[in-house]
């Protein structure tokens, strides 16, 4: 059943759209943190398939039932493929496995260059550079992580953090990709649907591998801590997150909108001293504004 895409409405304010980008942000910035218990109560593989197959008991009866705007063109079709297997496929799986190899702090940092990814890959697609202002603050965000990488200290752990963070580098690289399929679908059928269809394929492919991966008894085995995490990683940062961060991109563009992301590894970092004991010093502190400074250079026209 096709339904036709939503009406466009009354302009959208800028601070409405920076409102939801950091919402978005927020939540995904617990990911590393989540997914890291996730881990340490699931195979890492098992709790990556997992994660879109449980928000596809949500993404699946709305399609069903005829709630959810179908893509209609070849082009928006290939747009949701790629959406679909970046984001909602290989980024959870491949993302899953480095932070169970690595760390949460780790994953946390690693998370900060998707704005960089993002905004380079939505440039080639366009056929564009970047403002200065957008290549200034990315440089200043840069700075900061380099900073804030480099020491490390309470950070360290994993059985390999080497290969991990090699694994979450290249999972933010593709991630990136499905961030712009996903905003280039989003404005044609809406962020929501554009969700929606991106786990109810990317399901498609997880659910398959979570089967093979030990059947139905690895599944149950997962204990109560494991469920939550995977819970929170389908419903709230699959569904809540990608829809707003879809909606945000769309509405404010790419460019404007994607540095925000730089938030992420402050987030991460605050919860893992705050949960895991962790301590971060006056140098990581500083690196962290710094951080937050360039998100504010990057956001000027």
């Amino acid at each position: 059943m096709t339904h036709a895409a939503p009406n466009v409405g009354a302009p959208i304010s800028g601070a409405t759209i920076a409102a939801v980008a950091a919402f978005t942000v927020i939540i995904w910035g617990a990911s590393p943190f989540v997914t890291k218990i996730g881990t340490n109560s699931a195979d890492p593989l098992l709790v990556g398939f997992l994660r879109t197959v449980l928000a596809a008991s949500i993404s699946v009866p709305l399609i069903l039932a005829g709630r959810i705007v179908w893509p209609r063109t070849r082009a928006q079709w290939g747009w949701l493929l790629g959406s679909a297997t970046s984001g909602f496929c290989v980024f959870p799986v491949m993302y899953t496995i480095g932070i169970g190899f690595s760390t949460a702090a780790h994953g946390a940092l690693i998370l900060s260059g998707l704005p960089v990814m993002t905004g380079l890959i939505a440039a080639l697609l366009e056929r564009r550079l970047p403002s200065r202002h957008w290549w200034a603050g990315c440089a200043l965000a840069i700075l900061g992580l380099g900073v804030l990488v480099g020491d490390r200290s309470g950070f360290e752990g994993g059985s390999d953090p080497l290969l991990g963070d090699l694994l979450m580098v290249a999972a933010c690289t593709i991630c990136a990709f499905g961030y712009v399929a996903g905003a280039r679908l989003s404005s044609s059928i809406g962020s929501w649907s554009a969700t929606m269809w991106g786990i109810t394929l990317g399901a498609a492919v997880a659910l398959p591998g979570a089967l093979a991966l030990g059947g139905i008894s690895a599944i149950t085995a997962i204990g109560l801590a494991g469920w939550l995490a995977i819970a929170y990683l389908a419903f709230v940062v699959a569904i809540i997150g990608y829809a707003a961060w879809y909606w945000a991109l769309d509405k404010g563009g790419v460019e404007r909108v994607a540095p925000a992301q730089f938030f992420q590894p402050v987030v991460g970092v605050g919860l893992a001293v705050a949960f895991l004991g962790e301590s971060l010093s006056w140098t990581g502190l500083a690196a962290a504004l710094v951080i937050l400074a360039g998100v504010w250079i990057a956001r000027r026209r």
